[in-house]
């Protein structure tokens, strides 16, 4: 190898290297929203392909489990791949879920205070990645901007040998503002 070649190899990974750094949303799109299991993991987004994919997906799975925990906690044990929901992860998200079951729904587009968290259609999910995102290899922290929050929330990722992203931590279930309906003084 020469030293023109070498030169080019190292571009080429500065290149790539800075596009993993750069600041950037995609919008995760929805068309309808799952009834079952089956539909879930039929999704487009259920080849966990992408970080982006697997985050967004996490908000949906999360959305069912005021109607249907067990569903929700089947959706989040396909999504964590060979990793399934602890008994503490299960104990957090029932702890989560005791007052504010409006929370995953404030993640779609759309939904806010003022509606109660009536996302938009189609059902968008907006998840942002910094430069700081791709730290650690193997690992992805994204950030997903929550109606009711000032500020956006964290997930973390962890890519399988097989390239396909998997859900690690997240930390989307925090406390957001109360639904208008919900307020008390309005």
């Amino acid at each position: 190898m020469g030293l023109f070649d070498n030169i080019k190899n190292k571009a080429a990974e500065a290149a790539k290297s800075a596009l993993k750094g750069e600041n950037k949303t995609v919008d995760v799109v929805f068309a309808k929203l799952p009834d079952t299991y089956e539909e879930f993991i039929a999704l487009p987004q259920a080849q966990l392909s992408s970080p982006f994919d697997t985050a967004a997906l996490t908000v949906l799975a999360l959305c069912f489990y005021p109607q249907d925990k067990e569903l929700s906690l089947k959706m989040l044990d396909f999504l964590r791949g060979p990793r399934p929901l602890s008994a503490y992860d299960k104990s957090f998200i029932k702890d989560r879920f005791m007052d504010a079951d409006y929370v995953p729904r404030s993640f779609f587009v759309g939904a806010v205070p003022a509606n109660d968290y009536t996302p938009s259609e189609p059902y968008t999910v907006k998840v942002s990645q910094n430069p700081y995102s791709y730290d650690n290899e193997g690992y992805a922290r994204l950030w997903l901007k929550s109606g009711g929050a000032d500020n956006p929330r964290q997930i973390d990722l962890r890519q399988l040998k097989d390239g396909k992203w998997c859900l690690w931590e997240q930390m989307i279930l925090g406390g957001i503002r109360q639904p208008e309906s919900a307020n008390p003084w309005a």
